[in-house]
């Protein structure tokens, strides 16, 4: 599998060969840099620890990840993930050239925040009638029996935060690789606002 950390900026639009248009996401996908190489005799697996976007000020980092950079002989890095790829080893960077162009691929972020929301936005509850006064509009109504089970059932759809959540959205589609700009151009629905970082995985 390749992974690699980017960072969404926004929507745009490209024409492929044949003219048609496609509505498209660019992403700011790497450098990112191997900080550590994970084996199975030491951490009983094998994985990559990847580090995007770097920190300009050392004050902004924390003591414990100070020591895993200095350890490395690095530069601090601002978004750390782990993905399970060999062959690397520390201070190599990944760059999108391990990506191009028809690659199908998932990206991981955390989605945009709607605030407290009602069932009717939250769950898609269809609600009452919108007129004639029933006074029954936007409400979610019965949560449950008095009776049995005299209480209200786990996972029962109630108004609540919606949002701002992790989201893995697959089977996207790599419409266009611009490596000397560090972009991605992806065609599907790419989860989070613009400068959500994301995490972008290739299944090979």
């Amino acid at each position: 599998m390749t992974g690699i950390l980017g960072k969404k900026l926004g929507m745009t639009q490209v024409f492929d060969e044949s003219g048609k248009i496609w509505p498209v996401t660019v992403v700011e996908a790497g450098p990112c840099c191997i900080i550590q190489v994970k084996t199975k005799n030491n951490d009983g697996y094998e994985a990559v620890k990847v580090g995007f976007a770097e920190i300009r000020k050392e004050k902004n980092v924390n003591k414990p990840m100070k020591g895993v950079f200095t350890k490395a002989g690095l530069k601090p890095y601002r978004r750390l993930r782990e993905f399970p790829m060999g062959d690397l080893k520390v201070g190599d960077m990944l760059t999108v050239d391990r990506f191009k162009k028809g690659d199908v691929i998932s990206v991981s972020g955390i989605s945009k925040g709607k605030g407290f929301q009602g069932v009717m936005k939250r769950h898609n509850y269809a609600g009452g009638p919108g007129s004639h006064g029933s006074m029954f509009n936007r409400a979610p109504g019965s949560i449950g029996a008095s009776s049995y089970p005299s209480r209200v059932w786990k996972n029962k759809g109630m108004p609540g935060h919606m949002g701002s959540e992790r989201v893995t959205v697959k089977n996207l589609k790599v419409v266009d690789v611009k490596v000397e700009q560090n972009l991605l151009l992806i065609y599907g629905a790419v989860p989070g606002a613009p400068g959500t970082y994301l995490e972008i995985r290739k299944e090979d």
